[in-house]
């Protein structure tokens, strides 16, 4: 079969919210709920941590197993499992190869909280290994992965969750559906901000030896396998080889609700970008620390705008956040202001929403909790609960959804990086001949290979 057209992947994807679930294989799906869902989790430095704490919580109620940690850097992969350990009581097995995990018949279930470059992949190969996934975001790390790992997903009926955990605020569900009733009356803009203070530069490639706990080779996995840096290995995410920059890197989140509140289930019409490395330009970073893209859906007065923008120096506060309504801390201005005719909504974190209606900005409807915290674990229940009954349409972010939200952050660094408005009609791209070599990567290396058909 061949692989999806963006057309037919956006016909699947607008029809996500009403599709019926289809059974997976029957050594995968769990509708038994006294059975239990054996659950490896892959990639432990930094969100993986959180993956095993949300499974931990899981464990009791939900009859859930961490079956196995897996981290290419094996010393992680210790700790996390002693980790595990105090939290569920036994420890898990230790693998280096996610190959492996991948093999293992018995595993039912995987998280993903590798580096982005290996997102996309390790979704595929486990979907195909007949596994049910949870994947960090962003879900892909370039445009093209999205239709990959979304036929994945629909070709072996496999629950897969995107990890944009607001959707798993229950609070922010609320504050959703005010928008929907009219609270600020018709929505005509949102703008993300994303205005993380880092407070010095990212630093330089410092080459030295390979730790000997650490798998360089399987690190790198389907990017080019270039020479360990500290930077390489610590500061991925800004270089074009294995990261999306910070408009993926945290402004996905906002830009999932940005499509979640305006009911956007496609890609954009129009994409501008401009921005650079302007406030560490010593820094061997690759990726805009300085970036704003606007976005478009329609014409006329069927539009729909939205702005993003994204830096890391020393900034103003916006609408309070920052200052009165925190992101975790208040050194970060980060967060979605919703403008409507007759009012505006601003979430400023990862639970709470908060509105102000009218020309005086009299304050409205709001639920906030107190610390901000992201939602874990109640998405990780989400999953593992949709696991049981195979309903799909059931996930806070199903990946397709992921996908959507993933192809904002893609389409603005590739109009930044290509220096050119995109234009997009049905999905195509007008100007795709000049933009090909943004929207993929180059080359899979061998054996990390994608599958050309799904």
């Amino acid at each position: 079969m061949t692989s999806p057209s963006r057309r037919d992947f956006l016909a699947t994807t607008s029809a996500v919210a009403g599709a019926a679930a289809l059974a997976g294989p029957a050594s995968a799906a769990k509708s038994d709920a006294n059975d239990r869902i054996r659950v490896a989790v892959i990639g432990v430095r930094n969100r993986g941590k959180n993956h095993i704490e949300a499974l931990a919580k899981a464990a009791e109620d939900d009859n859930v197993e961490i079956a196995a940690i897996c981290d290419c850097h094996l010393e992680f992969a210790e700790k996390a499992a002693d980790k595990a350990e105090e939290l569920v009581g036994y420890r898990p097995r230790v693998e280096q190869d996610l190959r492996k995990i991948m093999d293992d018949a018995s595993i039912d279930a995987v998280t993903i909280a590798t580096p982005n470059h290996w997102h996309a992949l390790a979704t595929v190969w486990a979907c195909e290994a007949g596994k049910d996934v949870y994947v960090e975001k962003p879900g892909t790390q370039n445009f093209d992965e999205g239709e990959k790992v979304v036929a994945a997903a629909r070709q072996n009926s496999r629950i897969v969750q995107h990890g944009t955990q607001c959707r798993g605020s229950a609070n922010i569900q609320e504050g959703m559906q005010k928008l929907k009733e009219g609270v600020i009356g018709r929505p005509y803009m949102a703008r993300m901000i994303n205005y993380k203070f880092r407070g010095k530069p990212l630093g330089k490639h410092s080459k030295r030896p390979v730790p000997k706990e650490l798998d360089w080779d399987l690190w790198c996995g389907p990017g080019p396998l270039v020479e360990y840096s500290n930077f390489n290995f610590y500061r991925n995410n800004w270089t074009w080889d294995f990261g999306v920059g910070d408009l993926g890197n945290q402004g996905v989140h906002q830009l999932d609700m940005v499509r979640w509140g305006l009911g956007l289930d496609r890609n954009p019409d129009r994409v501008q970008a401009m921005g650079g490395n302007l406030v560490y330009p010593d820094s061997d970073i690759e990726t805009p620390n300085t970036l704003a893209c606007s976005y478009e859906w329609g014409n006329g007065d069927d539009k729909l705008m939205v702005t993003a923008e994204t830096r890391e120096g020393c900034t103003n506060v916006e609408g309070g956040m920052g200052t009165k309504y925190p992101f975790v801390d208040h050194k970060n201005a980060v967060g979605v202001i919703f403008y409507g005719t007759e009012g505006y909504m601003q979430i400023a974190d990862y639970s709470s929403y908060r509105t102000f209606l009218g020309r005086e900005r009299t304050p409205g409807p709001y639920a906030a909790v107190e610390g901000a915290p992201m939602m874990d674990a109640d998405h990780v229940i989400n999953w593992v609960k949709c696991i049981r009954s195979r309903r799909k349409e059931d996930l806070a972010a199903e990946i397709a959804e992921g996908v959507l939200s993933s192809n904002l952050c893609h389409l603005g660094n590739v109009a930044y990086r290509a220096g050119q408005t995109l234009e997009l009609t049905g999905g195509d791209f007008s100007n795709k001949s000049s933009l090909e070599q943004y929207l993929t990567r180059d080359e899979y290396r061998a054996p990390y290979q994608m599958p050309q058909v799904i």
